[in-house]
């Protein structure tokens, strides 16, 4: 027996392209019929693909570490060596030399060796993904400015004079709402300090090119950066000393937590005294996933959510945890969980006491067994709850007597789904929150997580316009059923055959165009009145 490891990495694709045609052959298909070269003279009787998954888990203990940098460093170089933890092996591999694997590797055969019928490691596929073909891509994409951002004023004085902001991405432009929030921020002379949460970034990420102008220009710069944001490990450990290196304070996060809140907190001097700007997300302050994840953020000035989240970064720069008081935010690991508890304790009342409830929840995972349990208790007490969960789901929906008021769909399109939403009906009172925390036990016990409230009925028109769109979704949305499996919908008869996301954009581009419609005739007005 003789094991050949495939050179991925390093420059090397995983696929071939084969002469002038578009014909691409994977790079293990290649070395598996040409075998005769690597072993001259020998006879090749078989040939078996197999794959290992190391285990990405191998964080020590932080109260032990004298510099957490430097212990993630020595974590990542570990990685490389960590333990096997699963085994993939090509359908019909010989059962023997299955086994012989397994044990060589120290794993179970029966819980830890997975029988792969097709193509291991399709993250590969990117790469075909990439080629330049119109006829097999969607239409280009292209986001269109927020209509209210459309002015070439300060962005603080659009904020301060129009109210809070709701941005849409990918619908609504990256570039020309939070990256110019942090740029204005930049070289703004009343701007005097600018925070922000740090857990992914693009690698030549304009957010740091603005930070670092900031801190050039004099202003007080602060920077939560989670260093063990699984897999951009080393990316944050290099932009943590360019940072550091340009006079921004770098801090790591809460001893034992992970920062995964997406939040921005600008301090400005303006006509009036001390004012807060701030932006909060529910996706990375990165570019690139800006423009294939659907994410929402709220630009504002709210006071209460100013004066939260400087007592939110309070508590990340030192740890000190007791009488933090949060009027607005709800924060994990103390607030959020409880919070969500209460509200869907609430709507259950107001079943019981026949006034309206709803819930209405969009993320990317449901896992936590107490906000399950405490949504099937909501379902039998008559709520209607109405689930837009990407992945990972462990409510099951339309089980008789536990669950036929529930309904769970996953969308699927071009872009991944990233969005987190609460929705409480509240007898009328409606409830809405936006934010970077799901439904799972690590994002409500064992993250730094911001879930702020949107207030607006403006905006709480637009986020009820997101959900009503997704769950009416009948091309791109899947039902879950109650064993678990998927269903995708088919448009019928009179249906719109358009996915959501589709309508999105569209909408987008519409209240761009709305807004130019307005813009050109406003000058007319304004001489009008000035006439007469």
């Amino acid at each position: 027996l003789a094991r050949i490891k495939v050179p991925l990495g390093s420059g090397i694709e995983r696929f071939l392209k084969i002469g002038d045609d578009e014909l691409y052959v994977p790079l293990e298909d290649v070395m598996a019929n040409n075998l005769d070269l690597l072993f001259p003279g020998m006879v090749v009787e078989a040939c078996e693909l197999f794959r290992v998954t190391r285990n990405a888990i191998t964080e020590r203990d932080e109260d032990q570490a004298d510099d957490l940098l430097v212990m993630i460093e020595s974590e990542l170089r570990e990685r490389k060596v960590a333990p096997i933890v699963r085994l993939e092996v090509e359908k019909d591999m010989d059962p023997i030399h299955r086994g012989m694997l397994a044990a060589e590797l120290g794993l179970d055969e029966a819980s830890e060796v997975f029988e792969v019928d097709g193509m291991m490691a399709m993250k590969d596929l990117f790469q075909i993904v990439g080629i330049s073909r119109t006829d097999l891509h969607d239409s280009p994409h292209h986001p269109r400015d927020h209509p209210k951002l459309s002015d070439k004023r300060s962005i603080f004085h659009i904020i301060r004079e129009i109210g809070p902001i709701l941005l849409q991405h990918p619908y609504e432009s990256f570039a020309t709402s939070v990256e110019r929030f942090l740029r204005e921020a930049s070289f703004d002379p009343k701007v005097l300090a600018i925070k922000m949460t740090l857990y992914r970034t693009s690698e030549d990420s304009k957010i740091i090119e603005y930070l670092i102008d900031a801190a050039q220009n004099g202003k007080q710069v602060a920077v939560v950066v989670e260093l063990k944001a699984r897999f951009d490990e080393a990316a944050n450990i290099r932009w943590a000393n360019r940072m550091e290196e340009a006079g921004i304070h770098v801090t790591y996060g809460v001893l034992g937590l992970k920062t995964h809140s997406k939040v921005i907190l600008v301090v400005r001097r303006d006509y009036n005294g001390l004012r807060r700007y701030a932006h909060i997300g529910t996706g990375n302050y990165h570019a690139g996933t800006a423009r294939l994840y659907s994410d929402l953020g709220l630009l504002t000035c709210d006071p209460v959510i100013g004066e939260d989240l400087t007592e939110l970064f309070n508590y990340l720069t030192t740890g000190y945890v007791p009488k933090r008081n949060y009027r607005k935010l709800l924060p994990a690991p103390k607030v959020l969980k409880p919070a969500l508890l209460a509200k869907i304790e609430r709507e259950i009342g107001h079943a019981k006491a026949g006034k309206p409830a709803l819930i209405q929840f969009k993320m990317n995972a449901l896992e936590d067994k107490e906000v399950t349990t405490a949504l099937y208790q909501a379902s039998q007490a008559g709520v209607k709850v109405e689930l837009i969960v990407r992945d990972t789901c462990r409510l099951r929906p339309g089980i008789p007597g536990v669950s036929e008021n529930v309904q769970v769909i996953s969308i699927v399109g071009r872009f991944l789904e990233h969005t987190r939403i609460f929705h409480f009906r509240n007898n009328g009172a409606d409830e809405y929150f936006i934010g970077s925390a799901d439904c799972m036990q690590r994002n409500l016990e064992s993250r730094v997580e911001v879930v702020t409230p949107i207030d607006a009925p403006e905006l709480q028109r637009e986020l009820q316009q997101i959900l009503d769109v997704q769950l009416n979704d009948r091309r791109s949305a899947w039902d879950m059923q109650p064993d678990g499996t998927y269903i995708q919908r088919v448009p019928g008869e009179g249906d719109d055959p358009r996915g959501s996301q589709q309508i999105l954009i569209e909408l987008a581009e519409k209240r761009q165009k709305e807004a130019q419609r307005l813009k050109k005739r406003k000058p007319k007005g304004i001489a009008r009145r000035m006439i007469l």
